[in-house]
């Protein structure tokens, strides 16, 4: 699945919510509802001022508030609806929700070593990872079909949920996902469409993409 459909020339652009205080914990958020830190609104705020030179068409976020705010600035910007979507949430982890990193490895050892291992794991209880591309990514090539050749989408959402869309729209098997580094926050990872399918333009970045002058081009 790639979304292909005469290779129309869209991009999309999948962009991490800024910082919350679970952040900062090491906290595993999950699927829980946590706010921005101020310094996130911040974080925000300035993403959002990078990211409408790109002159999005669209915006889709996650309905989690930390999602929601980080979209919202961008919407302030660009004069863009946000169009709110809980397939798009980070992945549900039951057990682990709550948790700090250093609880998680103390009481789930075995099970948080299987998952950096590529296993398909379903940590405390929770969801399998690619269980949440199966809900995550349909979203986005929706919203995808709908824009314009050479338009622009902006998805507002969760590293986990980021990175197994990725991994899917990019058709990479599962077990390979991890190798797709995390997003900071208020970082953006950018799909473009080619002739064979979508194409990882750039990963983890804080400042508007180059173009890329060269043979790979």
């Amino acid at each position: 699945m790639n979304g292909i459909q005469g290779g129309r020339g869209r991009r999309i652009v999948l962009w991490r919510h800024g910082q919350t205080a679970w952040n900062i914990e090491r906290r595993f958020q999950g699927s829980l509802d946590i706010e921005l830190t101020d310094t996130g609104v911040a974080q925000a705020h300035r993403a959002a001022r990078l990211l409408a030179a790109l002159k999005p068409d669209a915006i889709i976020a996650s309905d989690l508030k930390r999602a929601a705010a980080t979209a919202a600035e961008l919407s302030a910007v660009t004069g863009l609806s946000v169009t709110h979507d809980a397939g798009l949430r980070e992945t549900y982890a039951g057990a682990w929700q709550g948790l700090t990193h250093e609880e998680i490895v103390e009481r789930f050892g075995e099970q948080y070593a299987a998952w950096k291992r590529g296993e398909p794991v379903r940590r405390g209880g929770g969801e399998l990872e690619a269980e949440v591309a199966d809900r995550a990514a349909p979203v986005v090539l929706e919203s995808a079909d709908k824009l314009p050749d050479d338009g622009t989408l902006v998805v507002v959402s969760h590293g986990g949920t980021i990175r197994t869309t990725i991994g899917r729209l990019l058709g990479l098997e599962p077990s390979t996902w991890e190798a797709l580094g995390g997003l900071s926050n208020c970082c953006w990872s950018v799909l473009g469409e080619g002739v064979r399918g979508w194409r990882l333009l750039e990963h983890n970045a804080g400042s508007l993409p180059e173009p890329v002058l060269g043979d790979d081009d």
